[in-house]
């Protein structure tokens, strides 16, 4: 077979491209168009040994959820819910893709991660890459100027994901905004609460909020000598600030974003500053560059009052006035807000480290303008809380330390002791379903008492309502408590309300 042999030595050429390609590093979009080619050829060439070597994975940056990590997420999930709903919040949906025109140009240097999907002759469609531009877009069509609403749903990004942080590229976003014209930061510091609130409750251990405002960085900017077209860019690398030390990020503004070298040290000045938020504040209102600046003054104006707020919530303990905090989103217009989890590693460490965020947020007075006809802006400000992050951070917990977690809320097991009692278990069962009851059966004609007690044990299951020859003849189920093996006979009639009573507390 010649032609075969020839046909397996352009497939050897081909992944050498493909292998030289990955080890320069080259365009990824380069390495992806050399794999696809690469598969082709080797489909071409064997008939059925392409078939076995199918590699059974989730995609890339995604995950299945097993039962246990479905368990600690409702656990999550609910925390986050009940806060927002005591905050009086509605709940919205939106599809999962949208028209690619409304994405574009919202994200700044993040569009390049948003998935788009093919083109299969009808409209253009990218995957949703937040849950904030769709509710823009929600805000806008409708021509709704007035809402307190969270939303719970997966987002997608194109990212390199480091999954063991907690980085995927499907995850789940959680957010709450407020929609609407009112006095200036009573909902910003009620968004602050909340992300107090929920880190709290969900006991994930010290943590805290930095707290920015979008004007006071364009101000600062300004009076440092940027020019207006590297804003945006020049805010990208202030906000590497929290992961890599201002000589690289100054390199950054210096060497590939060609800001001058006076411009980036004058902007150091600033953003290495830290402080009580009140003297810190002060000072900057009374900084002679800064304080001619207007944004930067009405920027500070308002990070004074949001502390005044934030003082009567008692939530200012854990909140920090950072002036490198910039949150690399093109649409924030205001405060901006990001919370990260603090590590203490031990006791002589003067600074605690940050572990990363898991929740953040702002002002985005513009973003549904973009999207209205006549351009009529309605004020948003919210928050997004990072549950991947939290996740991660207690499924390590939980692996850690060995607590067993139920993954079903079976309240009782049916079972018998004798053979041939298939037919009564199963009309004892349905009336407890028929009542509510949480139960389950083994699915045997004659399983033995052991095999059926062990599963309890397994699966956590608390009580086990026996039937058997004579209980039937007196009209009473023997119930037994797993944990203790104590057993009670219970009248038939009273058996839903015993077992109610046994299990309401888990």
């Amino acid at each position: 077979e010649p032609a075969m042999a020839e046909e397996a030595a352009a497939v050897r050429v081909q992944a050498e491209v493909v292998r030289r390609l990955k080890h320069d590093k080259a365009d990824p979009d380069e390495i992806a168009k050399e794999v696809a080619k690469l598969l082709e050829m080797k489909a071409q060439l064997g008939g059925d040994e392409g078939k076995h070597k199918f590699v059974l994975k989730t995609p890339k940056g995604t995950r299945d959820y097993s039962p246990k990590q479905m368990a600690i997420r409702e656990r999550v999930f609910n925390a986050i819910i009940s806060c927002f709903k005591r905050h009086g919040a509605e709940v919205i949906d939106t599809p999962v893709f949208e028209l690619k025109e409304t994405l574009t140009g919202k994200y700044g240097e993040d569009s390049k991660l948003i998935y788009d999907l093919k083109d299969q002759g009808g409209e253009l469609l990218s995957l949703r890459y937040d849950l904030t531009v769709p509710f823009a877009r929600y805000l806008a069509m409708n021509k709704i100027t007035n809402i307190k609403r969270y939303h719970i749903a997966k987002v997608y990004r194109r990212d390199n994901p480091a999954m063991t942080r907690g980085r995927y590229r499907e995850f789940y976003q959680c957010d709450f905004d407020i929609a609407g014209q009112f006095d200036p930061m009573i909902p910003d510091a009620e968004c602050l609460k909340i992300v107090h609130e929920i880190l709290s409750d969900l006991q994930l251990g010290d943590f805290l909020i930095k707290v920015n405002d979008r004007r006071i960085l364009d101000g600062m900017f300004a009076v440092c000598g940027v020019p207006d077209s590297k804003f945006r860019t020049i805010c990208s690398s202030v906000d590497k600030l929290d992961k890599v030390p201002w000589e690289e990020v100054r390199g950054e503004m210096v060497g590939e974003k060609g800001l001058s070298p006076e411009a980036a040290n004058h902007i150091g000045e600033y953003v290495q500053l830290h402080g009580e938020h009140c003297g810190l504040i002060e000072r900057l209102l009374q900084d002679p560059k800064l304080s001619q600046n207007k944004l930067a003054k009405e920027g500070l104006g308002d990070m004074k009052l949001l502390f005044e707020y934030l003082t009567l919530f008692g939530i200012t303990g854990k909140i920090s006035f950072d002036l490198s905090l910039a949150r690399g989103l093109d649409y924030y217009t205001g405060v901006i807000f990001e919370a990260v989890l603090l590590q203490q590693e031990n006791e002589h460490v003067e600074e605690p480290v940050s572990v990363g965020s898991v929740a953040g947020g702002g002002r985005y007075d513009g973003l549904v303008g973009m999207f209205d006809p006549k351009g009529r802006k309605v004020p948003c400000v919210g928050v997004s809380i990072g549950i991947e992050r939290i996740f991660s951070i207690l499924e390590q917990r939980v692996e850690a330390s060995e607590e067993k977690i139920r993954t079903t809320e079976t309240q009782v097991l049916v079972a018998s002791a004798q053979k041939k009692l298939l037919e009564e278990r199963l009309k004892l069962i349905a009336e407890l379903w028929d009542a509510g009851i949480k139960a389950e059966v083994l699915y045997k004609k004659n399983p033995k008492l052991l095999n059926q007690l062990q599963y309890c044990e397994d699966t956590g299951i608390p009580l086990v309502a026996i039937v058997g020859e004579q209980e039937l003849k007196d009209g009473v189920v023997k119930l037994r408590v797993v944990a203790t093996r104590e057993e009670v006979n219970v009248r038939r009639e009273s058996l839903v309300e015993e077992i109610r009573m046994r299990t309401s507390h888990p």
